[in-house]
């Protein structure tokens, strides 16, 4: 590359010394591309430092653009060039806007086919251009070429529709835009219908929604790409090249192009200061940056919230209101595109509202200052309307003008109760309805309480939904049980919403479960409270208001009972069904938690949560049935237990004197958890394993299978018969650990012949049961026999990654251990952040304090574990030093807080 003088660059940059930079350039005293890139690392920490400084972020992304502009007008004169071709900037780059590591998008563009000499300066100039680390996408064709392609393909003709010319022969790309503008390529009906879908794809792909807890600051709705979709259309529709040119032509209102170019600039900022801390073009904002966005922005915690939360609520609610201007403006243009040929189809529905071509809307200006109980009306008519598909652009606005006439007095007004009792009644639609008052912010005024957590962070490890989000979740999963599709994967959800008294009692409870989070305190009773005063002025019956009561205070029972106690035990299933009472509760209970698990994050419910629910859930209908005043006799389920497994064993062809004596090493504990078809195939491979002839050099037993119906049939199990030493639990799970099976309970047994029984219920990386595959069972069998075989002398511990998610949460382990008068054993509960080689590194705290395990029960919530763990002291007697028990947690918390130990 010679050096050259190319013309100046005439568009001022104050911050870059243009001057230099061309006597650099001619000089020839430095490579040429040596130049340019200290050129542009300068101007990068300059336009850095200055948004840490606080400078107004649509300065820096046009300069930013601008900047580029001259690096490429000075490259592109490092070549020799004929008459006919030019660079096009395309896409946001094209609108003069570049973030910190947004793509350059460039379209070199000949009014015909480039010669072999002008390929070759393009591979060069193009080589040169990626040399210097700019992240540009390029594309090289000839004004046919863009044409053709745009005319099949909508994302191309977008970006065509923001070129403009950076450098090069300029009338090829007059020419261009000239014959786009002729052709009209895409039809205004079809281009909106195109953005429109587009639109709609993206949406669902970012799970549709806004309040996400890591949310797509581009894609996610309300996000970026929703405020350019309206440019967009609005653009090709009026036939002007920016918004701006639109103020006072009625397509906007002032008070809406002021939150359209806020929320732009808001979101402007935190893209911006992403892509500065992600060293790369990141548009998700992820845990990581959320708490140093939020220190740079100048957030600071307070006694009740912490900065980064008060960080995203904001942008919450900015996104949400962006979301509100997308209905309303997309709205308006559809109307005036799709439906400006041809007379309307108008249909009264009432004094105050109408249809139009299937959009409702009010039949005149005033019909919320006469009326205001029609801002509720309006979302009555269209849960109980399958006709209605949406509401017309004017009438979202007087919506948005008249939501202040919902005060105190308005709440209380019989009418207004009734309406709002109406819409829970509604046969379809009742979660879309919600969602869409939740959007025009009419939910949150009529519920004040919920508007206090519209867009309130649940900044922890499971959660994926801010609380308003997950809250219509729930109710929308309460809704959909009663699709076709839940009888597959709730079938007894399913079943109960089929034959429930009062459904919309159930969608109270919804409502009303998670209400008082972010107050401090227990939610659930404070969430009572609020739940009574709804069913108060909404006129409930006693007994209706006393079970959405307790439904909301006893929102989270029945998960805990399930995946932290021993749900085979049958006192535990007395007293959870002690707690509920009758089936009507037992019911209700059961469909809210249900639809709670999988509205707080899909990948809670999996097979193995569904067994432990549908096992207590049975277990507990059954004892319902029997009584209350009849609680299941231990000594019954013993003896039931042995026979049905004696039977199954005797038609196997054991001695039943050999079954007896492997039987007479158990304890009572063993018969009431286990299942007869469990203690079977226990007891034949234990048989087997004694009965062989090498039987001296054998004795230890690893045996898998999936587990049967009526059990937690959601796992697989994985059985360990093997001398009882103390270290078999930490070999265990550290074997199943570096097979990357999670374990999610364990039952352990200590025979009197001084073997352990301990069965593990596992789970692979996905969340499901192993599949029947040969060579991965007996993968696990021989790991672990190979842990085992080590167990003398066992100290291994696995380190794997610690996830992401994990960094970035302050969650300190917690230990408590308690011992129960006249209990065999202490209870250890331990609450920690889930990692690789957690049960690992709890087994080998057990073996330094020279404490015995004898069961475990493993909860994992998302990213957080809650396990319990029944313990004594290397002589088998519980911990009862109140002094040493305190050191030994706090010991426990030390060591699990150190995650690099």
């Amino acid at each position: 590359m010679q050096p050259v003088s190319p013309p100046y660059f005439e568009r001022p940059l104050f911050f870059f010394d243009q001057s230099r930079f061309r006597r650099d350039l001619s000089s020839g005293d430095k490579p040429t591309l040596e130049i340019f890139k200290d050129a542009v690392g300068a101007a990068e920490r300059q336009m850095a430092e200055r948004f840490r400084e606080g400078e107004d972020v649509v300065t820096l992304v046009h300069e930013r653009a601008l900047f580029v502009d001259c690096l490429l007008h000075y490259a592109w004169h490092q070549f020799e060039w004929r008459d006919g071709i030019g660079l096009l900037a395309v896409g946001g780059y094209g609108r003069g806007e570049l973030h910190p590591h947004s793509d350059i998008d460039l379209l070199i563009l000949s009014s015909d086919h480039p010669t072999p000499d002008t390929i070759d300066n393009i591979e060069r100039l193009v080589a040169f251009l990626w040399d210097l680390g700019l992240d540009i996408g390029h594309s090289v064709r000839n004004i046919e070429e863009c044409l053709e392609l745009a005319a099949k393909d909508i994302t191309v003709a977008t970006n065509l529709t923001e070129s403009r010319t950076v450098v090069g022969d300029s009338t090829v790309g007059e020419q261009l835009t000239a014959q786009m503008e002729h052709k009209r390529l895409w039809p205004t009906e079809e281009f909106f219908k195109a953005k429109l879908a587009e639109q709609k794809k993206r949406h669902s792909n970012q799970q549709a929604a806004e309040y996400i807890l890591e949310p797509n600051i581009k894609n996610s709705p309300g996000g970026l790409r929703d405020i350019q979709t309206i440019a967009w259309v609005a653009k090709y529709f009026f036939q002007v090249r920016t918004l701006k040119q639109l103020q006072g032509k009625a397509f906007f209102t002032e008070e809406e192009f002021a939150i359209l170019q806020s929320g732009e600039t808001f979101l402007w900022r935190v893209r911006y200061g992403l892509h500065l801390l992600a060293g790369r073009a990141e548009e998700r904002l992820l845990f990581d940056y959320q708490r140093e966005l939020a220190k740079q922005f100048g957030y600071v915690d307070s006694d009740t919230q912490l900065a980064v939360e008060q960080f995203m609520h904001n942008y919450y609610r900015i996104v949400m209101a962006l979301q509100e201007l997308n209905d309303v403006l997309l709205q308006y243009l559809g109307e005036a595109i799709l439906q400006r040929k041809g007379s309307q189809l108008v249909i009264p529905l009432n004094e105050r509202f109408q249809l139009r071509d299937g959009n409702i809307e009010v039949t005149h200006a005033q019909v919320f200052n006469q009326e205001p109980s029609a801002l509720l009306e309006i979302f009555v008519l269209m849960a109980n309307n399958p006709d209605i598909s949406g509401v017309r652009a004017s009438t979202i606005r007087l919506i948005r003008e008249h939501r202040h006439l919902i005060d105190d007095e308005f709440r209380a007004d019989p009418k207004n109760t009734q309406l709002f009792m109406q819409l829970l009644h509604s046969p379809r639609g009742l979660s879309t309805q919600l969602s869409r008052m939740t959007r025009y912010r009419i939910l949150g005024r009529y519920l004040p309480e919920f508007g206090q957590v519209t867009g309130q962070m649940q900044h922890d490890l499971f959660h994926i939904y801010t609380v308003d989000a997950h809250t219509l979740q729930v109710v929308r999963n309460m809704r959909s049980f009663r699709s076709p599709e839940a009888r597959e994967k709730f079938p007894i959800a399913a079943e109960i919403l089929e034959r429930m008294r009062q459904p919309e009692l159930l969608y109270i409870a919804g409502l009303y479960h998670d209400i008082a989070k972010g107050r401090g305190g227990d939610h659930s009773k404070l969430g009572v409270v609020d739940a009574a005063e709804f069913c108060q002025r909404h006129h409930l019956p006693a007994r209706d208001r006393r079970l959405v009561c307790w439904l909301v205070e006893k929102h989270l029972l029945m998960s805990q009972v399930s995946q932290k106690q021993d749900i085979s035990d049958p006192e535990v299933v007395h007293a959870f069904a002690r707690e509920m009472g009758d089936r009507e509760h037992l019911d209700y209970l059961y469909a809210l938690t249900v639809a709670d698990i999988n509205a707080t994050n899909p990948e809670l419910w999996n097979s193995w949560r569904a067994s432990l629910m549908r096992q207590l859930y049975q277990a507990t209908r059954h004892a319902l049935r029997r009584g209350l005043e009849n609680p299941i006799d231990r000594e019954e389920i013993i003896e039931e237990t042995r026979c049905q497994a004696m039977e199954k064993l005797d038609a196997m062809g054991l001695p039943q004197a050999s079954v007896e004596n492997i039987w007479a090493q158990m304890g009572d504990d063993y018969f009431v958890r286990e299942t007869a078809d469990n203690i079977t195939w226990h007891t034949s491979a234990i048989h087997e394993l004694h009965s062989s002839p090498d039987a001296s050099q054998k004795d230890t037993l690893v045996l898998t299978r999936n587990s049967g119906p009526g059990e937690h049939d959601g796992a697989t199990q994985v059985f360990v018969y093997t001398p009882d030493r103390a270290n078999v639990f930490a070999a265990a799970v550290t074997g199943l650990d570096m097979l990357n099976l999670n374990v999610h309970d364990a039952r352990l047994y200590n025979s009197a012949s001084g073997y352990t029984l301990d069965t593990f219920y596992v789970l692979d990386e996905a969340g499901q049961p192993l599949l029947d595959e040969p060579q991965r069972l007996a993968q696990i069998r021989d790991t672990l026999q190979q842990e085992l075989a080590l167990v003398e002398d066992y100290s291994k511990i696995i380190q794997r990654r610690t996830p992401r998610r994990l960094k970035m949460f302050e969650l300190k382990s917690q230990a408590h251990l308690s011992t129960e008068p006249g209990d065999h054993y202490s209870t250890l509960e331990i609450t920690s952040a889930d990692r690789p080689g957690l049960l690992a590194r709890i087994a080998r705290i057990f073996i330094s304090h020279d404490l015995r395990l004898h069961n475990a029960k493993i909860s994992t919530l998302g990213e957080r574990v809650e396990d319990i763990f029944h313990i004594t002291d290397a002589e088998g007697s519980p911990l009862t030093d109140i002094e040493a028990n305190g050191a030994l947690e706090k010991a426990i918390c030390l060591e699990l807080n150190n995650q690099d130990a």
